[in-house]
């Protein structure tokens, strides 16, 4: 039910925890253009210059972290031919018929990669199924740079991977511009983990044992254009309200429009995109290890257009099996532990075994 405040209504959303339902205040007020601190546009051009190059950096993300928690990245080294390649190679994908989706369902393979139909999932269940489909992929030892030169042992992850680049073989260099891709995109979080570490006062190093073998996941998403963009009331949501569940999340977006940003006002605010960005985004985990000082926010995706909308996500996660708890630098006599330490797949697999469990 909408309240008022001053001249302001109001509602709210609901959100799915380990704790339970939480609820966050939401503005019925149209979605408005951010302010200049809201979700800043940061340079890494010095990513990989000097101790003092890279604190610069750190300092304008650690402002952004503790603020909303967005912010856009630029000169991040990733090949813009590369972006292309893979975007074209999504659009390839998803233009296929549904029978030839369906040959990589993601109900073939473990860990939820693969392809997700429209309307198969739902991220907030007090709202309208997400209007997407995805295809997605994991880490995987074989495709890290970081391991290149070490003979690894199958697994059944790996092996289940294996199976899912034959059932897009067809596809010329989707294999090869999707791994590259997701190859880049895992360097790049990399450092950006390391500059998150001076971000928390911590040595740049703090976290390197557990990026290893990290949560790495990369999904082109396909949201179709609706037919009526006007009639809002029968307009799906792209991707519902929701956090993200890992540590940070690297997003390419198209020139669509679409994702929105949860104010610390309860307003929404579109996270317009800009060229040669990325939009980068706090998750769950992090704002867990910073003990609430670095912000996990909630956003969603509307797609009111009626071509389509296409974005390419990457998630970071710590390795599955590295027990982690709030960060030093977060805590003292007046701000003590928040959260027990955890394991970053074990956080993982609750989160989205608790979602799976509200579908049934």
């Amino acid at each position: 039910m909408a309240t008022e405040t001053a001249t302001k209504t109001y509602s709210k959303i609901q959100l799915l925890t380990l704790n339970g339902p939480e609820y966050r205040r939401v503005s019925t007020a149209p979605p408005r253009a951010p302010l200049a601190n809201e979700i800043p546009l940061i340079d890494l051009g010095q990513i990989d210059g000097d101790l003092a190059a890279r604190k610069e950096i750190a300092q304008n993300i650690r402002l952004a972290a503790e603020n909303t928690g967005f912010f856009y990245v630029y000169n991040h080294g990733i090949s813009p031919d590369l972006i292309r390649n893979a975007l074209h190679q999504a659009q390839a994908f998803f233009d296929q018929p549904i029978n030839a989706k369906e040959k990589v369902s993601r109900r073939k393979y473990e860990n939820f990669q693969g392809y997700h139909g429209v309307g198969t999932t739902q991220i907030n269940d007090t709202e309208t199924k997400d209007n997407k489909e995805t295809f997605s992929i994991r880490y995987d030892e074989s495709n890290d740079p970081l391991h290149a030169n070490s003979p690894t042992q199958p697994t059944s992850s790996s092996r289940s991977l294996d199976e899912l680049w034959t059932g897009v073989s067809h596809l010329p260099g989707f294999r090869t511009a999707t791994v590259e891709f997701w190859q880049q995109r895992l360097n790049l979080a990399r450092k950006l983990v390391r500059i998150l570490a001076l971000a928390l006062d911590l040595e740049e190093s703090y976290f390197d044992d557990v990026i290893t073998h990290p949560g790495a996941d990369a999904l082109y998403i396909h949201y179709p254009g609706v037919v009526d963009p006007s009639d809002s009331a029968n307009v799906d949501v792209g991707i519902g309200s929701h956090t993200d569940i890992q540590c940070f999340t690297l997003l390419w977006q198209d020139n669509s429009g679409g994702l929105q940003v949860l104010s610390n006002e309860g307003e929404w605010i579109d996270a317009k995109p800009i060229e040669g960005t990325f939009v980068v985004n706090i998750a769950d985990f992090l704002q867990r290890l910073s003990n609430n000082r670095f912000k996990s926010t909630v956003h969603r995706v509307y797609n009111r257009q009626t071509a389509s909308r296409y974005s390419m996500p990457f998630f970071l996660g710590f390795n599955a099996d590295s027990v982690c708890s709030v960060v030093p630098t977060c805590v003292d006599e007046e701000h003590p532990p928040l959260y027990e330490p955890i394991s970053c797949g074990k956080w993982h697999h609750d989160r989205l075994a608790l979602a799976s469990l509200k579908k049934t």
